[in-house]
């Protein structure tokens, strides 16, 4: 059940004007504009009507900026006492204009949306219902209003719409094949959870996102390993934020994929891999560093680099089991390599935290969070460089891999030879049509021996076997 935020203050007043504007509409003749909605599962064409700008109100619960509202935590409380307040609309007006991964910047996506709407007018019209709240196009209103134009198109939903309507259209629009904004990878995340936690199987959300059942479990399974990060990264006022790991969508996603692969063989493996992947993530290094950590990787390299001050990080809690108050039982605790693992981690989440709080301000406090985030970083850095030349070594043994990159510049090679053969008129085309056949019975084999091979496709895996099944469709 979605929350319900109540009625704008000019809520009356809308309703009144929506419906003149309804009928003016309806008497004009001609050709009416109307607009295609998903509307309770059937599709449904609304009306198109011009409303002012001014008196439009944006959705306190868009899933656009859902997870940047934690972006100043008391403007965020005041939007979620009083969403129609002038203050808290600002504060969503500032939101839809900023930068998902760092509020404090501006978007150059709505830059060139406000370039596109001064250039160009709107294109594609609005949605909202009788009482003048946004369902669809919050952020062109945001635009719009910068560009000091007075009314805007909308669509308007039927008059029974509720809150649980208007989070399901605002999905629907948001996740059509032809979309022209994607949402942020975290209100991404949250719009699944959302939906989720509403009861829908798995398959049905995977479906109405347009992705694969499994990367909708990925999904869940990386807000969920969020969520705990955010939880134990706390230190006093200082926490870090969904937004914070806005810009981490492929090293999380690699992260799951690997886990799945290590667990599948040993769980204390898999979550000392997490640990120090997590770990890695937290402190910023890229894609290819963080794909460097194995199980192995703080034993090998990162023990010896580690000074006195985080490598005795680890809990007392004895290997021996965790009592469980009032029931007089106990579980297996954590491996101590898996104890150590996590209390590194821990203590780069809370110096994070308290960084990202403090925001470049001088204080003891930040000071010595900035000692333990840069000595950890420090000593990550120092471990990888061991680290990478051994993978190197690994990969040059692995030959699928190398035959692959070898293909691709056989290919580059042949898009080149087109060119000048096009220019000479000398390619022989039934040649050149049985190697694109051959080709194409090789990628199927490819496809087949990769499906049965890899159980956690990543991207590139992902397109070959759709590929493969278009193909065979």
């Amino acid at each position: 059940m979605s929350r319900d935020f109540g009625l704008p203050p000019l809520a009356a007043q809308n309703k009144k004007q929506v419906l003149e504007r309804l009928r003016e509409a309806g008497a004009g003749g001609g050709v009416k504009e109307t607009l295609t909605v998903e509307w309770r599962t059937q599709p449904r064409h609304v009306e198109v009507i011009d409303m002012p700008v001014d008196s439009l109100y944006y959705n306190p619960s868009t899933h656009r900026i859902r997870a940047q509202r934690s972006h100043d935590p008391s403007r965020d409380r005041l939007l979620d006492s009083d969403p129609w307040c002038g203050e808290g609309q600002d504060y969503l007006h500032f939101l839809l204009m900023a930068l998902p991964a760092d509020p404090n910047k501006p978007d150059p996506d709505f830059e060139k949306l406000m370039e596109s709407l001064r250039d160009f007018k709107q294109n594609e019209p609005g949605l909202i219902t009788h009482e003048g709240v946004l369902v669809n196009g919050n952020t062109r209103r945001a635009a719009l209003k910068e560009l000091g134009v007075t009314h805007m198109r909308v669509g308007v939903l039927p008059e029974s719409c509720t809150w649980d309507d208007i989070n399901a259209v605002e999905l629907s629009l948001q996740l059509r094949p032809d979309r022209r904004r994607d949402y942020s990878y975290i209100n991404r995340l949250l719009a699944i959870e959302e939906q989720s936690s509403l009861g829908r199987a798995v398959q049905d959300i995977a479906k109405d996102f347009h992705v694969r059942t499994a990367t909708c479990e990925q999904d869940l399974w990386i807000l969920s390993c969020l969520r705990d990060l955010i939880e134990r990264s706390r230190d006093g006022e200082a926490q870090l934020r969904l937004l914070d790991f806005e810009q981490q969508q492929e090293k999380l996603r690699e992260l799951h994929r690997r886990y799945v692969k290590e667990i599948a063989v040993s769980r204390e493996n898999a979550e000392l891999l997490k640990e120090l992947r997590l770990a890695a993530i937290t402190a910023d290094f890229s894609k290819t560093d963080v794909r460097l950590i194995e199980p192995d990787f703080k034993t090998r390299y990162l023990d010896q680099r580690l000074p006195d001050s985080l490598r005795s990080l680890a809990g007392t809690t004895p290997a021996s089991g965790v009592a469980i108050p009032g029931l007089n039982r106990s579980v297996r605790a954590a491996e101590p390599a898996v104890s150590e693992a996590k209390a590194l981690t821990d203590a780069v989440l809370r110096a994070k935290a308290v960084l990202t709080l403090e925001d470049g301000r001088l204080s003891e406090r930040g000071s010595s969070a900035t000692r333990v985030f840069e000595t950890a970083r420090s000593a990550i850095e120092d471990a990888l460089e061991p680290a990478g030349k051994d993978a190197r070594v690994r990969k040059r043994k692995q030959a699928a891999p190398d035959r692959i990159a070898d293909a691709c510049q056989d290919l580059e090679q042949c898009v080149t030879d087109l060119v000048l053969a096009r220019a000479s008129k000398s390619l022989d085309e039934e040649a050149f049509d049985e190697a694109v056949v051959k080709l194409r019975t090789t990628l199927g084999k490819l496809a087949h021996q990769t499906a049965r091979t890899i159980k956690a496709p990543g991207e590139g895996v992902s397109w070959l076997l759709e590929a493969a099944q278009q193909e065979e469709a």
